[in-house]
């Protein structure tokens, strides 16, 4: 099974903390990149059409993402690689300041893979002009013959006007057969509704599973037949960078080769195992300085665990 993911490459500055003495760290990042990564790291054999420069920042992405497997395709080059300055609370939550530009080209797709089996899309270009049309064009048109996953990711700043933002959103939504989304995404999207609501309005858009994590209180999964919810595994945060880019890629590997009707028909002990694992893989992250998601000996290792906490092992 092949995965084309469709999206921006980011260089994560992330700033020591006031007084510190430590020097800035950059890391790879950018969602959907992390979440190429986190599947090649898997064994995934994954393709992530993105748009990267030739300058110090593009080759430490292109460098971090093809040493995991990740085939790189370019829908053109821009000016310089996308950064984000990330500032870290004393949590470890992240924040984001982004310098960015999204530009793909039409027909990149169909030059990056001919035949994926499943197509992953999200976060900024997914929503940021003039690339997003490119993106939604060419999700459409790979939709009648592969299945499709969606996450908002959302960045307020990023976004635009609210109402035009939560319309763009809810397009790439109804075009996904999977959809994962954090409670901050929904309370960005749609401010004073209950998360469970947005996830059932949302199915009636197209999705079958509707995903949606909330940080250390674990995360819920909705399908047209159950509605479950998973506790997150105890770990020491490092930081929370690509938490939810980690949580994506175990999902789309458990369920992979699963087609658009089976998903719909996920059984409870399907969806709880499938949060379980999920989440063991972003508690691997968090665990860890930037996005570094774990290879399958280590979130078997973590899920395995976590399993046996919750008392759900097989």
């Amino acid at each position: 099974m092949s995965f084309l993911v469709i999206g921006e490459c980011v260089a994560d500055i992330v700033r020591a903390p006031a007084g510190s003495g430590a020097a800035d760290r950059v890391h790879p990042g950018g969602s959907p990149a992390n979440v190429a990564y986190g599947l090649a790291r898997l064994g995934r054999d994954v393709t992530l059409l993105t748009q990267l420069a030739d300058d110090p920042a593009g080759r430490l992405i292109a460098g971090h993402l093809t040493g995991a497997g990740v085939r790189i395709a370019l829908g053109g080059t821009p000016a310089r690689t996308p950064s984000a300055v990330v500032g870290l609370d004393e949590r470890g939550r992240a924040t984001y300041t982004f310098d960015i530009a999204w530009t793909l080209e039409a027909g990149a797709a169909a030059e990056a893979d001919a035949s994926p089996s499943h197509v992953h899309i999200g976060s900024i270009a997914a929503v940021t002009a003039p690339g997003a049309d490119t993106v939604l064009a060419e999700t459409g048109r790979l939709r009648d013959r592969v299945t499709v996953s969606y996450d908002p990711n959302v960045r307020p700043e990023l976004m635009g006007e609210h109402a035009e933002a939560v319309a763009r959103v809810e397009r790439c939504v109804a075009l996904s057969d999977l959809v994962k989304a954090s409670d901050e995404d929904l309370a960005w999207l749609h401010p004073g509704e209950d998360p469970l609501a947005v996830a059932a309005r949302w199915l009636t858009l197209g999705p079958a599973v509707v995903l949606v994590t909330r940080g250390a209180d674990g995360s819920f999964a909705l399908t047209r037949h159950h509605a479950v919810a998973a506790g997150a595994p105890p770990v020491s945060v490092v930081d929370t960078v690509g938490a939810g880019d980690s949580f994506m890629s175990a999902v789309l590997d458990t369920l992979a080769g699963q087609d658009r009707a089976a998903l719909g028909e996920l059984s409870a002990e399907e969806l709880a195992r499938l949060l379980d694992r999920a989440g063991s893989a972003a508690a691997v992250t968090v665990s860890r300085a930037g996005a570094q998601p774990p290879d399958r000996a280590e979130l078997d290792a973590a899920h395995e665990e976590f399993a046996l906490r919750s008392g759900r092992a097989s």
